[in-house]
């Protein structure tokens, strides 16, 4: 495939980048570490124009090309996730608790890469702005760059992000049009009636069959609620009540997530979900309190920008899926997207385990590749004069 020979000779030292960054994870936006080493880095390659603390501690850099053009942003996040490693390999996560398992630690190292070359042959006019974000898996470092205004502050006029993907083979860059990943909501919901001895439950209001009902009666919200060929996804993923068998207890705790594309049905959802939880509390006799977060909306790609990546990708890569199925996965790169036109891609780096497993690892090998893509997307959209 052919991945840009300058860029190939990179491979070494964006292993080593990367490996470093593996052993040094952070969270949300606490990516102080992360961020320095990205800074000391920009430097070396000779950008002088480098923003830290956006976001807390997000980093976004500039690179100036030949003469006037276009403003491309290429972004890349940074931060971990909050779990224990088992790859066993020997530069594994150094900090209990956290660890790379979504391949942040590969796509900061892929945009370090395509920033050392394009900084060394600016090859290019115009701008390219280098967006290192925190808090992609937790608050939205995506939402909180946007809105500390980095779209205007510097120009942007598009924006592009890359994302590793361990279910398709290596080399491989897929993407599509229009929605590619959904809505994601959460719930967190606290059941409260009066405990006791579970030998006199008549002497107690019990939450737990109130949590009982309100898991099943959730299930008919996308089963009886959503048009069946829309898409909707509620998901009960914690029940939590009691200590003891012979304790009936006083709380109970439930919380979960929603996913969606139609803003309608992502409406609806909410609107229903409350109206169970209230509904059942009411006829259990216990108290409810629901808080329910709106967090990333879907992420849609530009057609446009999409039809122009994956021209770009057909340059680089030997094998380009253009009409991938959308994800009930979430991305809060789907902020930048609602600031500018754009497109976001996944690159296959061999198949694994998958993202946010112990055993994830970035493969080293497709960085070089996404380094290459990045670069030949800023070549060719930001033309010299002939």
């Amino acid at each position: 495939m052919p991945i840009v020979n300058r860029i190939a000779d990179y491979a070494e030292e964006m292993k080593t980048w990367r490996r470093f960054l593996h052993r040094n994870p952070e969270l949300s936006l606490a990516c102080h570490k992360t961020a320095a080493f990205v800074v000391e880095r920009l430097r070396e390659f000779g950008i002088s124009e480098i923003h830290e603390g956006i976001a807390e501690s997000g980093v976004v850099a500039v690179i100036e090309g030949q003469g006037a053009g276009p403003v491309t942003g290429l972004r890349a996040d940074m931060d971990a996730l909050p779990m224990d490693e088992e790859t066993g390999v020997d530069y594994a996560s150094e900090v209990p608790g956290r660890m790379h398992a979504c391949g942040h630690d590969g796509h900061t190292a892929m945009l370090l890469g395509a920033a050392k070359y394009l900084a060394e042959t600016r090859k290019f006019s115009g701008k390219v702005v280098l967006i290192f974000q925190p808090a992609e898996e937790t608050i939205g470092g995506g939402r909180i760059m946007v809105e500390e205004g980095i779209m205007e502050r510097f120009g942007i006029e598009e924006v592009y992000a890359l994302h590793t993907d361990p279910s398709r083979p290596l080399g491989v860059i897929a993407t599509a049009r229009g929605p590619l990943m959904a809505a994601v909501d959460d719930f967190e919901l606290r059941l409260t009636g009066r405990g006791g001895h579970a030998a006199h439950p008549d002497t107690c209001i019990d939450p737990i069959p109130c949590a009982l009902a309100i898991g099943q009666a959730l299930q008919t919200v996308p089963s009886r609620n959503t048009d069946p060929l829309g898409a909707l996804v509620v998901s009960l993923t914690v029940v939590q009540s009691g200590s003891a068998t012979n304790v009936i207890p006083e709380t109970a705790y439930l919380a979960g997530t929603v996913r969606s594309f139609d803003p309608c049905i992502r409406d609806m959802a909410e609107k229903r979900i409350r109206e169970i939880v209230a509904g059942q509390a009411m006829s259990y006799g216990v108290t409810a309190e629901l808080d329910y977060q709106r967090n990333y909306p879907p992420t849609v790609n530009h057609v446009a920008q999409t039809d122009f990546a994956v021209s770009v990708a057909r340059e680089v890569v030997p094998e380009v899926v253009d009409d991938s199925v959308p994800s009930m996965g979430a991305e809060d790169f789907s902020y930048m997207l609602e600031a500018r036109p754009g497109s976001f891609l996944y690159l296959g780096q061999g198949e694994g385990p998958f993202c946010h497993h112990p055993k994830f690892d970035f493969n080293d090998e497709a960085a070089p590749i996404g380094a290459s893509f990045f670069a030949r997307l800023v070549e060719t959209r930001h033309p010299l004069d002939a």
